[in-house]
């Protein structure tokens, strides 16, 4: 029996990630790599995967796949060969009104495939805050509301930055989410999200249209959960370019 689809899985190793503001990030990224192999290989998948990528762990970039990628393919002879690793991403970010430093940490994905598996995807998850719109209209004192997760994938023909995408998915919402705010910053963020009531619906079409205005993105799809306060159930809302060109 031939057994094309052979890969790793769940691999951990430190990596460095170039910023946008030109420095380099130590992170911990999850790593998955899947091959189809022509029958008849028997070539060694983990020892090709791991010899390779160590050559890069020194910077792994997006830039990195376009070199790392034909490797794998020529070394198992494979048909295609598809390279996938997640990691948090974290970015210095300033309280709205006190100035307050923290780190936020955002959830990112390079997924890259060559041959019959062929493109480029880059993904960010990033939390948001939304209210109600309903129950702002209805009560008489006040609104629920709750934190959400948007996750934006996205094909490009220049370069993306992932802080390129933070910003289309904080920009979408009721209020971004901090790590670490005083009181001047609460009153801020709860009365901006009062003023700003979205439904999950609206976050997913407004991450879409800017989406679409972005000059670089050929392709996108998000996704909008809200781990909802007052229901035991999330809501949910996804769109993709197909769908909307």
């Amino acid at each position: 029996m031939h057994i094309r689809t052979v890969g790793l899985k769940g691999l951990k190793t430190p990596i460095r990630v170039k910023e946008k503001n030109g420095g380099l990030q130590n992170t911990i990224a999850t790593i998955s790599m899947q091959a189809q192999l022509c029958e008849g290989n028997h070539e060694n998948c983990v020892a090709a995967f791991t010899s390779i990528l160590d050559d890069y762990l020194g910077e792994f970039s997006v830039a990195s796949f376009s070199s790392i990628l034909p490797r794998l393919q020529k070394d198992l002879q494979a048909t295609s060969v598809r390279l996938e690793m997640t990691f948090p991403y974290f970015i210095d970010k300033k309280a709205p009104v006190s100035d307050t430093h923290s780190l936020m940490e955002y959830e990112c994905t390079f997924s890259g495939g060559i041959g019959d598996d062929d493109g480029f995807i880059l993904s960010v998850s990033a939390p948001v805050t939304t209210l109600c719109p309903c129950s702002k209209e209805i009560s008489s004192g006040g609104a629920h509301n709750q934190r959400g997760e948007v996750t934006l994938n996205v094909k490009f023909k220049n370069f993306v930055w992932v802080e390129d995408l933070i910003e289309i998915i904080e920009q979408s919402a009721s209020c971004e989410v901090y790590a670490l705010l005083k009181r001047p910053d609460e009153k801020y963020v709860t009365e901006k999200a009062f003023n700003n009531p979205m439904f999950v619906e609206d976050v997913v079409r407004k991450v879409a249209l800017l989406s679409l205005e972005h000059p670089d993105i050929t392709w996108f799809s998000a996704g909008v959960e809200s781990f909802e306060s007052i229901h035991k159930h999330s809501a949910y809302a996804y769109v993709d370019s197909d769908e909307v060109r």
